[in-house]
Formats: C-alpha cells, structure tokens, sequence
C-alpha cells in the first residue's frame, strides 16, 4: 500500500492490548477511519530501549506475533518500521561473531573501532580536544570496552545505551547489512521507513560526529537508491534546531515537524498566537507533523522559532500547568538520555485540560503536512506516575499500557470521541491536499485564521480560533465541521 495522507498511528506493538493482533483489532473496532497508517515502533527481537536495541531484524518478537500479523496490519494501513542505522544490539549475530573471532571474523568492520578510527588522524589522538568536540549523549567519550574471546580487549563507539554498538555505515559488510535488512522490510509491508539517529551515524575526525556534511548525504543517498526502486519512502528522524529538516526536507525527502509540540504550548500557555501563525507559514508539505511520541516533548527543535525566553517560560510553564509534570521525571534520576527533552503526555502537558487539547489537535490537523498521533494522545492519556516508578524510567510517564477494556473506556470519552471525529474528517478532506495551498492570519494576538485549500482551488477548510479562550471552528465549503462547542455538547 502506498504512502496516504491520512493521519497515522504511532504506537507500540503491546501497548493497545497485548500484541499485534489486538493491535489490528482495536484499529478496527474502536478507532475505525480516524487512522489511515500505522508507524508500528520497533517490535524485533531487542535487548534494551523498549525495541531500539535490535537483536535481529529477520525475526518478529515471538511476544508480540509474526511477520503474518504484521503483514495483515500492511494490507489495510500504509506502514512505518523503524531501522536502527547507527547502532545493532550486542546480542546480534555481528558482535557476538566479532567477540568471538575478533579479527578473523567477517564483521570485524562492521562496528567502529575506536582506536583503530583514531590511530587513522596520527597519534596521540584523541586528545581531551577531539573528546569534547563529539556531539555526545553521555558525559564521557562515546566508548564500551569489548572483550574478545582471546582475551585482548578495545574499544567500540557507544553513542547511545549500553546495548546500542554503533555501526560503521561505510564499511562494505555494513552496507549489505542495510541493504538486506531495507529489503526484507518493504517485502513484509513497509511503505515508510524510519531512519533512527541517523544524524550520529557518519563519524569523521575533526567534525562533532553528529549531521556530518557532506558525507551525512552519501549515507541518504545510498539508503534513497535502496528504497526507491521498490516504492518505499525514507523518513530520517532527528531532533535538532529546524534548520536541519529544512535542508533535509530541500532534498526530496519527508521530515518530522518536531517544532509544532513546544510552539503549539506556548500558544496554549501564552494565548498569543503570533509565533505559531510564523511556523505555519515556514513549514514544509512533504513532512509529518507530531505533538507527541514515544519520546519527551522536544524543546532545542523549536529555537528561533520561540525566542529563548519564550522556550524558558513554555518550559515553566509547563511545569505549571502541567498535571503530574516534574522537573526530576527528565532528569539523570529517572534514566533521561536528553536534557532537551520534557517527559509528559501531551495531554497533561496542557493541565488535563479537554479544550485545550482538543484544540492542539486542531492546530496540529491545520498544519502543513501528515498527522502523525501517538497512541497515548489518540486516546488523550493521562502521565503514568504508576508506571514511571516502577520502572524510574522517566519516558515510561508517557508509555502506558492500555488493555482492549480500557481502549473500549478511552474512545467514549468527549474529547477522544470528537479527536477521532476531527482525525476521520481531516482524512477524506480534499482541503488538505499536500500539492494545495495554506494561508495564516492574526486578525489579534490570541486570535488565528488558517485556511487549507486544494490545489485546483475547487475544496477549501478554514479554521478560526482563540488560543486564551481555547475555542475554535472549522469551516469546509462553508458548512461547520466542528466547533469547540461540541465538547460542551457531549
């Protein structure tokens, strides 16, 4: 199936009941035509991260079901897998035949060898100066000691977690590893292919590692000549200054919108829409727009689009308004990786607060490109404090597990049942058309008016809303679609 502009799912394969086949009928029963694909996060054999520690993309994780039922999924959605291209799990066949056979083994280039990736700039590298250059995630050098089974030991690149080894994209092995494993994806269903971290996978001396240029393109490239022949499409992901997407997205490719989520809440904090009217006139068609995902709400994405001191008092306020939402939940005590980043549900972001969230749906639905829902936010969930303790995983507030009873609850809710409403309307609607047109106006500060048209000018939606008042109405060929009364109504 090919790519729609339809919005899609964003979930885990045990989080909307326990496996893929709940999964497929919780689609079918309770979201019905509100969904159009689904981006199924990593449900491969893993041994860290929730999934994003692969072991071995040939094989489902038997808890999860089969290739058939992700194939079955494949013949009613467009589809989205993730593929790790930075980093493999130490438990997958190369490292566990690196460890074993150390230089005699066939992927003995597979992974980056620190000393040997040194030893190549001249000696005595790196020095204390190379270390502080890297773009790291850790605040050490990006290191994990490897102990062969002969007894030598060295050093691998370990951008990430413990189990997340980083590959040498450039090494002959590693290249028929993508293009085999790329392959076998499209022919189980994959319309869509998620590059994770792809920024931090081409290193080079004497740069920061991360978004490498211009060899960063050679590797999309390479990755675009794969996919392309067999009709699948790449979205690279990458949480960085908007800037970055802008080039991306300038080179055919699909982009996130990781901007939307923080200046969507400004808006909805400050009741000033002036910052998001900017947004949505800079912003690409050919891109997926979020609010949430299985990450924390993103904050560097949205600089120089809020000013500093809008980003600090989003942040605050945030923690404000936010309902269960603490500082030291994306902090070092709960196990963050990103400082960057603000663990919370989308919903209780905005305080728990209907009109509100229904709102930034609306907002989200209005902006240029496809939406992209988190499984949580379809169902306008509530941060997990039960979970994130019992884990002191601090993403985990936003990672619920939902039973097909509770999904059952969830959908009859006001506000999820008019998000579903908006999600099927969005759908069919021709306005949207991602070859069409968007206008923005502020008639005032806390006041917007954005209008989608087709291409051929025939369809036409206009959303008119009132960020400090949390209202709003659509408008399609002048007939009202949905107002903010409708929550009311409910």
């Amino acid at each position: 199936m090919e790519i729609q502009n339809k919005a899609m799912l964003i979930t885990y394969a045990d989080s909307l009941g326990k496996n893929l086949k709940d999964v497929h009928q919780v689609l079918k029963e309770d979201i019905g035509d509100a969904i159009g694909g689904v981006h199924l996060l990593p449900f491969f054999p893993s041994t860290g991260d929730r999934g994003f520690a692969p072991a071995d993309y040939t094989r489902v994780d038997a808890a999860f079901g089969d290739w058939k039922d992700v194939e079955a999924l494949g013949e009613e959605y467009y589809l989205m897998f993730d593929f790790m291209i930075n980093h493999i799990s130490r438990e997958s066949v190369m490292y566990q035949d690196f460890k074993k056979n150390h230089d005699d083994s066939k992927y003995k280039d597979f992974f980056i060898r620190w000393e040997k990736f040194w030893a190549k700039a001249g000696e005595n590298r790196p020095t204390q100066a190379d270390v502080d250059l890297i773009y790291k995630r850790k605040d050490k050098a990006p290191t994990q000691e490897i102990t062969f089974d002969d007894g030598t030991t060295e050093n691998l690149w370990n951008t990430f977690g413990e189990e997340q080894i980083d590959i040498d994209v450039n090494s002959a092995i590693a290249k028929e590893f993508i293009k085999t494993t790329l392959e076998d994806m499209v022919k189980h269903g994959a319309n869509l292919i998620r590059l994770d971290a792809f920024a931090y996978a081409v290193k080079k001396v004497d740069t920061n590692d991360f978004f490498v240029e211009p060899e960063i393109w050679d590797t999309l490239n390479e990755v675009r000549e794969i996919l392309t022949p067999l009709k699948a499409e790449i979205l690279p992901e990458i949480h960085e200054h908007y800037s970055i997407p802008k080039k991306i997205n300038d080179h055919g490719y699909f982009t996130y919108d990781f901007a939307l989520p923080m200046t969507t809440l400004y808006t909805l904090y400050s009741g000033k829409t002036n910052q998001l009217a900017k947004w949505l006139k800079m912003s690409p068609m050919k891109q997926f727009t979020t609010l949430d995902t299985h990450d924390g709400i993103g904050v560097v994405d949205a600089r120089d689009i809020l000013t500093d001191d809008e980003i600090d008092y989003a942040s605050e306020q945030l923690y404000k308004v936010g309902a269960n939402v603490k500082k030291t939940y994306s902090s070092a005590s709960y196990n963050n990786l990103d400082i960057y980043q603000i663990n919370s549900t989308y919903y209780s972001a905005l305080g728990n607060d209907d009109a509100a969230y229904l709102l930034s749906r609306v907002f989200q639905v209005f902006a240029p490109g496809i939406p992209q829902i988190y499984y949580v936010g379809l169902l306008a969930g509530e941060n997990d404090i039960a979970l994130l303790e019992s884990t002191k995983e601090g993403r985990n507030i936003n990672r619920h597990y939902y039973t097909r009873e509770e999904v059952k609850s969830e959908v009859k809710r006001p506000v999820v049942a008019n998000l579903l409403k908006l999600l099927s309307w969005r759908n069919e609607s021709p306005a949207f058309d991602l070859a069409g047109s968007i206008t923005v106006d502020t008639p005032t500060d806390t006041t917007i008016v954005v209008t989608r048209q087709d291409e051929n000018g025939q369809n036409k939606a206009v959303l008119t809303a009132d960020a400090a008042n949390k209202t709003f109405e659509i408008v399609e060929n002048d007939q009202t679609v949905m107002s903010s009364d409708d929550l009311t109504q409910n």
